[in-house]
């Protein structure tokens, strides 16, 4: 599944009550960098929302803030924003190979524009 941030709804995004999350939610990121790893998607505490779907791709939330700088993931969501509003590079991912490619920081591209910063 491709989405901006995420979403909340436990039964997934074509049940979700407010659409404007998928816009805005850092919830089922932030769920998924505090999941334990080392339990299992058949323990009864593992996250409903992330046994959904087989792989989740989302933006929004900036890999930078776990100061990440390249495209991260963590149990089955890839977080591919590595910050481009801000200094970071603009990356782009091959779902199907992991492969992928990124600009150089913002920075070094436009070093007046001030971007989100």
């Amino acid at each position: 599944m491709f989405i901006h941030a995420g979403f909340t709804n436990l039964k997934g995004v074509d049940y979700e009550y407010f659409k404007p999350s998928f816009y805005w939610d850092r919830t089922l990121w932030e769920t998924a960098l505090s999941l334990n790893p080392n339990l299992s998607e058949e323990n009864e505490f593992y996250p409903s929302r992330l046994k959904l779907y087989n792989e989740i791709y989302i933006g929004h939330t900036p890999v930078t803030r776990i100061g990440k700088t390249i495209p991260f993931q963590v149990a089955n969501i890839c977080n591919v924003d590595t910050g481009a509003a801000f200094k970071g590079p603009l990356s782009i991912l091959n779902v199907e190979t992991k492969e992928f490619w990124q600009s150089q920081q913002l920075i070094e591209l436009y070093p007046n524009e001030k971007g989100r910063n």
